[in-house]
């Protein structure tokens, strides 16, 4: 359906398309102020076509979560195979946090969406490749025993990740760019984790 003003739809992938336009807008505005309306405004498609493809906002910002982890768990994913190196994982959680703001923003709030098996699967897969990386951490030396235990290291390394780009974007942390970020992690992992 086309309505008055709005140019005949030529996306080649409409749905990808409109998830594009919605992290565009939660980056500018905010998730609280995103719309299937305002959405396809953006995407120069009638008011229909979001909710045909997305029912509501909330299986809109579904899709951003799904697809925020499948973005992250790729990055993981390729930087542990290339290091091996949990806090090369951790700094790669952190840089992607900060160039995805509108995704990291969704996809820690589990209230703006719903169960869905493609979120479910990105989800699980990300949180193993940071269990794996956390398998590489032997916390002898920590602990005092000499177990490895990746739970815990996997659980501390996303506790210290998730808790310094909070304190980065809520510009609490001295920081003053995503490279200084970046040093100031693996100056800090390397004492947690060395």
């Amino acid at each position: 359906m086309i309505v008055t003003g709005v140019q005949p739809y030529h996306h080649g992938d409409l749905r990808r398309v409109l998830i594009d336009h919605a992290v565009a807008a939660i980056a500018e505005n905010g998730f609280e102020r995103l719309s299937l309306r305002d959405l396809a405004r953006r995407a120069n498609v009638s008011h229909a076509a979001p909710a045909y493809h997305f029912t509501d906002r909330t299986g809109l910002l579904t899709a951003v979560a799904a697809q925020g982890y499948r973005l992250l768990g790729d990055e993981l994913d390729e930087i542990l195979r290339e290091t091996n190196s949990f806090l090369e994982v951790g700094v790669g959680y952190v840089r992607f946090a900060v160039a995805h703001p509108a995704h990291f923003d969704v996809m820690f709030r589990p209230a703006l969406y719903r169960d869905d098996p493609d979120l479910a699967e990105q989800r699980d897969r990300t949180m193993a490749i940071l269990r794996a990386g956390a398998g590489t951490v032997d916390l002898a030396a920590a602990t005092g025993q000499s177990t490895k235990d990746s739970e815990a290291a996997g659980l501390a390394g996303w506790f210290f990740c998730h808790g310094l780009v909070t304190l980065y974007r809520s510009e609490v942390l001295a920081a003053n760019s995503p490279a200084e970020l970046e040093t100031l992690a693996r100056r800090a992992a390397n004492v947690l984790f060395s």
